[in-house]
């Protein structure tokens, strides 16, 4: 069911939508008493700030490559694009082969009063121990470092050849629109309300969603079983996800 709405209450929407994806100070406070939504993120975003090169250390994608993903005994295909989105797209890459995203669940699912998305990822959601209500505020930690892994936020706009890191198409003052835009099927890092905070959250939108162009990174899209991402309910587990092709483009430090 579509709903038509005035421009007033598209705009409130809009800006629930977005304070519910980037996690807003209503978040559920970690064990110190900090929102989770801000505290991880607001370290690494200053320490990649201060860095040279904010994709250093990470993994990148140096091409396209290929991912299934099986829910609920269906597969959900995508394609990632390192062209466009070399670090978004191999941090996602890499979290796939390493098999973070197996036994993983979709811990927010918006559907009403519009279509919105279907996330997951979060690696606290496979621990029973864990309460519902803090799920969205887990990251992935980096064997080798004992650390959560965070990536910048990193957008391409139309026209550039390369992709901006570290601000908002707002904060950089571009007016223009991302190479990859939040079309329906796009598939794309969550974050907190700090922008270099994504870690291993994603998100697949379930319809057009434009305001959440240049201020989230999309770094691939659903090629194949969008109607298995349509009926994902919350808590739905992903029983595995593989690399089909374009492993051998993935670039690591370690």
């Amino acid at each position: 069911m579509r709903f038509n709405l005035n421009g007033g209450i598209l705009i409130a929407l809009a800006l629930f939508m977005m304070c519910w994806l980037g996690g807003c100070a209503t978040s559920p406070a970690d064990s110190s008493g900090q929102t989770a939504s801000a505290s991880p993120g607001a370290q690494i975003a200053a320490d990649i700030a201060n860095s040279e090169d904010p994709t250093a250390g990470l993994p990148t994608l140096a091409g396209q490559a290929t991912v299934e993903m099986v829910v609920n005994g269906a597969s959900i295909t995508i394609s990632l694009d390192g062209d466009r989105a070399p670090v978004t797209a191999g941090n996602f890459l890499d979290l796939v082969n390493r098999g973070v995203y197996d036994g993983l669940s979709f811990h927010r699912v918006v559907r009403e009063p519009q279509p919105f998305v279907v996330q997951g990822g979060d690696p606290q959601s496979n621990d029973p121990q864990i309460p519902p209500q803090r799920l969205g505020t887990g990251s992935f930690i980096d064997p080798v470092t004992n650390a959560p892994r965070y990536i910048p936020l990193e957008i391409r706009p139309e026209s550039a050849e390369q992709p901006l890191y570290n601000q908002t198409f707002e904060a950089a003052a571009i007016a223009e629109a991302p190479a990859l835009p939040h079309y329906r099927g796009a598939v794309a890092m969550a974050r907190s309300q700090a922008v270099d905070s994504a870690s291993s959250q994603f998100y697949i939108a379930l319809t057009d969603l434009p305001f959440l162009d240049g201020s989230y990174a999309v770094f691939g899209f659903v090629k194949d079983g969008m109607a298995v991402v349509d009926e994902i309910q919350q808590g739905d587990v992903i029983e595995f996800a593989r690399v089909v092709d374009g492993l051998e483009n993935l670039q690591t430090s370690n």
